[in-house]
């Protein structure tokens, strides 16, 4: 026999709200809403009177007037004439460079350096905790710090590339390493839409089309699954994928006339001139964040390996699977449901420590917006409002595509 706390049907009372189980839960998250709102408006009110008494306003039209200022690495045209809108986006494209970068090469030395720790050699073991323990232990500034420095002292000065025989000192002729960075043959489209070499539509059309080869793959191998299913034969898909992948790209990048800008150490007495300089700012800050946060991913991958019981590895043993087979077809597949959850705060992390590029010179959105845009017009309540606001969107759409992932990989339960 069971009995209820909560009266069922009846007249409604307000003492209800506190003492039903079905309405208190309600009440608290309505009486917390209401609180967190006053909160939120005694503050905007209290900024607002504040700002009143100093004769202030909040307004974004400086976003519209000239920046003023040059921006040393941009992959968009800028000039010291563009607008202070401009000047910022430069700086959201190059965080996000810097980001994406840095979370690829994060993740691969992650995944390598975790799954090296669990090696039976010793050495290779060793070496890597050591690599662990150092990185992961020193803030990730002075790693920033420590690698421009190299990059700048150690590395050739650009002049030394204008000798009687300039190409001799680049690698394969083409690529040139300095202490003002490393220079490569920079891709250009000579049929871009509207007449304009390089123009972001092209690329756009590009990247669309990478997507699209990715859906066409992914729907090869989930037919392949169905096959495997239905019959237990799988049937090939590494030569199809490829095709997949490579020839449509390739027509497009042909029809656009893909061209390539080398760099050439003769057009110019004092620096190289043409092709593309990745700046040792940017190389700085791609390699500290990632072997920092390459350290953490690993330890997230030790775990993720150890969290997978041991019979999964003896069974794959017993099937005859070679153990780096079994490691990528049985262990790391059940691994990621343990180590996509604290990789998402990686990822997190490495767009937000980019903010540390102003240590080094790299004009990142809080170099512009929220450095030289802030300190030029002095609108550092709007100015830092919008650092919040795009930090917190980045942050958000990272979170989501992951939980998205991670979602996908869980275990499905019947």
């Amino acid at each position: 026999m069971s009995t209820t706390t909560d009266p069922q049907g009846g007249t409604f009372r307000l003492s209800m709200l506190m003492n039903d189980s079905r309405y208190r839960s309600l009440t608290l998250q309505a009486i917390a809403a209401i609180l967190l709102a006053i909160s939120i408006g005694y503050i905007i009110s209290n900024l607002l009177a504040n700002l009143a008494e100093q004769d202030l306003n909040i307004s974004f039209g400086f976003l519209a007037t000239p920046a003023g200022y040059d921006i040393n690495q941009t992959l968009i045209e800028y000039t010291s004439q563009s607008s202070n809108t401009r000047a910022a986006f430069v700086g959201i494209i190059n965080t996000l460079l810097v980001a994406i970068l840095a979370c690829i090469t994060a993740t691969v030395l992650g995944v390598i350096a975790g799954v090296l720790r669990l090696s039976n050699n010793w050495l290779v073991r060793k070496l890597m905790s050591f690599y662990v323990e150092i990185f992961r232990n020193i803030p990730v500034l002075i790693w920033i710090i420590i690698i421009f420095t190299i990059v700048t002292a150690v590395m050739p000065s650009a002049k030394s590339y204008l000798g009687e025989d300039p190409e001799r000192g680049m690698l394969g002729g083409i690529i040139a390493f300095t202490n003002r960075g490393v220079y490569v043959p920079a891709p250009f489209f000579t049929n871009g839409f509207g007449g304009e070499e390089g123009s972001i539509a092209n690329w756009l059309l590009v990247i669309v089309v990478l997507f699209g080869s990715l859906f066409a793959t992914r729907a090869m191998t989930a037919r392949a699954n169905k096959i495997q299913e239905d019959t237990g034969i799988r049937p090939g898909t590494l030569w199809t994928n490829l095709a997949i992948w490579l020839v449509p790209v390739a027509v497009v990048l042909f029809i656009l006339g893909l061209s390539w800008d080398f760099p050439d150490p003769l057009a110019n007495r004092f620096n190289l001139r043409g092709g593309l300089q990745i700046g040792a700012p940017l190389i700085a800050l791609w390699l500290a964040l990632s072997v920092y946060t390459g350290a953490f991913i690993a330890e997230n991958v030790r775990a993720g390996i150890q969290a997978v019981s041991k019979g999964q590895t003896e069974a794959a043993s017993a099937l005859g699977l070679r153990p780096r087979r079994t490691m990528s077809l049985v262990i790391l597949p059940q691994a990621l449901r343990v180590i996509i959850p604290p990789l998402i705060s990686q990822y997190l992390n490495i767009t937000k420590n980019s903010s540390l590029a102003i240590a080094v010179g790299y004009a990142d959105i809080t170099a512009t917006l929220g450095g030289i845009t802030l300190n030029q017009t002095g609108r550092a309540i709007e100015c830092v409002l919008l650092l919040m606001l795009f930090y917190l969107t980045i942050s958000l759409l990272i979170s989501a595509v992951m939980n998205v992932y991670n979602s996908s990989m869980k275990l499905k339960e019947r």
